[in-house]
C-alpha cells in the first residue's frame, strides 16, 4: 500500500487546486479583470495655431467687430451729418455776426455771448425757462409718480386701464391744439375758467390770465402740465408693474402702511424711471416753444418770453442770427450738463432685481 501524498497550497496553485471529493461542490470561477484597451493613436492632421488668438479666435473675433462697425456705420453717419455737424456749427455762426438774408458774416469772436450777459430779457427768459422746469419736475415727476402708485394700487384690472387710458388721452393731443383750447379757457370776457369762476362764488378771482405779466406764464405753464401729465403717469405706472409684488406683500405682512410702502418700496425701486423722467422734463423746460408761441407769443412785454422764443425773435425777426446762435449754444449747455448729471446719478444709485 502507497501511503497518500499532501499537496500543498503551492502546488494547488499551480495545479488548479487541491482534489475535489466526488460530492463536493464545484468552487466558484475565477473571474480575471480585462485589460484596459491600448489608446488608438489620432492620425487627424493637426491645425496649426496662429500667433495673437487660440485656434483662429483673434480672426474671427476682429471680423465680428468690423461686420458690427458695418452695421452701426449708417447711424453714425446720420448722426454726424444731422446732430454733431449742425452743432459745431452752431458754435461757429455764435462767433460771427451773420445777416441771414444776406449771406454776409463778419466774425466777432465772443461779443454775442457779451452781449448774452447784458441782456435783460434773455436773463427773463431763462428765468422762465427755470421756474418752468421747477413746477414740471413738481407735477410732472413727483405728481405724476404719486398718481401712479395710487392707479396701480388699485385691485379692479378693468379700472387700472380705465384711469390709465383718462390721464393719457391728453398727451394725444398736440401742443399747438391745446395751446388754442386753452387759449379759449383764459379769454377773460368769454373764457370757460372766469365764467366757471362766476358760476361758483369766486368771481373775484377771474382776471385777464394771458394779458397781465403776473399770470400769464403760470398759465402756460399749467396748460403744459395738463397736457404732459398723463404721459409722464403712463411711464411711471409701467415702471411700478416691474416691481416683485413679493415686496409689497412682504412689507404688508409686515404692518407696513401704504404711505411707507411707497416710500421705502416703490420710490427706491424705480429711481432709474425717475432719473430718465427728470431728464426729459428738464430738457423740454429748456426747449419749450410751441405753447408760448401759440398762447402769447412771449408777450406782454417780454413777460412770457423763454430761450426758444427770444432765440426765434432774435434770428428771424431782428435778423441777428449770430446772437440767436449764441443763445442756441446756451439751451444745448444747460441741457447736456443737467443730463449728464443726472446719467452719473442714476448710475451710481441703480438697482437691480
Amino acid at each position: 500500500m502507497f501511503a497518500q501524498r499532501t499537496t500543498t497550497p503551492s502546488e494547488a496553485r499551480v495545479s488548479g487546486g487541491p482534489a475535489r471529493h466526488p460530492g463536493a461542490a464545484a468552487p466558484a470561477p475565477v473571474l480575471e479583470r480585462p485589460r484596459p484597451a491600448r489608446p488608438v493613436p489620432d492620425r487627424r492632421p493637426r491645425r496649426r495655431w496662429r500667433r495673437g488668438g487660440v485656434g483662429g479666435g483673434a480672426v474671427k473675433s476682429r471680423r465680428s467687430r468690423i461686420l458690427g462697425l458695418a452695421w452701426v456705420l449708417p447711424a453714425l453717419l446720420v448722426l454726424g451729418v444731422f446732430v454733431y455737424l449742425p452743432l459745431v456749427q452752431n458754435f461757429v455762426f455764435s462767433t460771427q455776426e451773420w445777416d441771414i438774408y444776406s449771406g454776409a458774416s463778419v466774425p466777432v469772436g465772443l461779443e454775442n455771448y457779451e452781449k448774452l450777459l447784458g441782456d435783460a430779457v434773455f436773463w427773463r427768459a431763462l428765468g422762465n425757462n427755470v421756474l418752468y422746469a421747477l413746477l414740471s419736475i413738481v407735477f410732472q415727476v413727483a405728481g405724476a409718480l404719486v398718481l401712479a402708485a395710487m392707479i396701480e394700487s388699485l385691485r379692479s384690472e378693468r379700472w387700472r386701464k380705465a384711469l390709465r387710458a383718462v390721464y393719457f388721452i391728453p398727451s394725444a393731443i398736440s401742443l399747438t391744439v391745446a395751446g388754442l383750447l386753452f387759449y379759449f379757457i383764459y379769454e377773460p370776457n368769454l373764457g370757460l375758467l372766469n365764467h366757471l369762476l362766476d358760476a361758483t362764488g369766486l368771481g373775484f378771482l377771474a382776471q385777464p390770465w394771458l394779458g397781465q405779466g403776473s399770470t400769464a406764464m403760470v398759465a402756460i405753464i399749467a396748460m403744459s402740465q395738463w397736457q404732459g401729465f398723463g404721459y409722464s403717469t403712463l411711464l411711471f405706472a409701467v415702471a411700478i408693474q416691474r416691481v416683485p409684488t413679493e415686496l409689497y406683500e412682504a412689507a404688508a405682512l409686515d404692518g407696513v402702511g401704504p404711505i411707507r410702502r411707497f416710500f421705502n418700496v416703490t420710490v427706491p425701486l424705480v429711481r432709474e424711471m425717475t432719473g430718465l423722467m427728470v431728464i426729459i422734463t428738464i430738457s423740454g423746460a429748456f426747449q419749450v416753444f410751441n405753447e408760448v408761441m401759440v398762447m402769447t407769443s412771449g408777450g406782454p412785454d417780454n413777460s412770457t418770453q423763454v430761450l426758444a422764443t427770444w432765440l426765434y425773435r432774435s434770428g428771424f425777426v431782428q435778423n441777428d442770427f449770430g446772437y440767436a446762435a449764441a443763445i442756441a449754444t446756451v439751451i444745448f449747455a444747460v441741457t447736456l450738463a443737467v443730463a449728464l448729471g443726472q446719467l452719473w446719478y442714476t448710475r451710481r444709485r441703480r438697482v437691480d432685481f
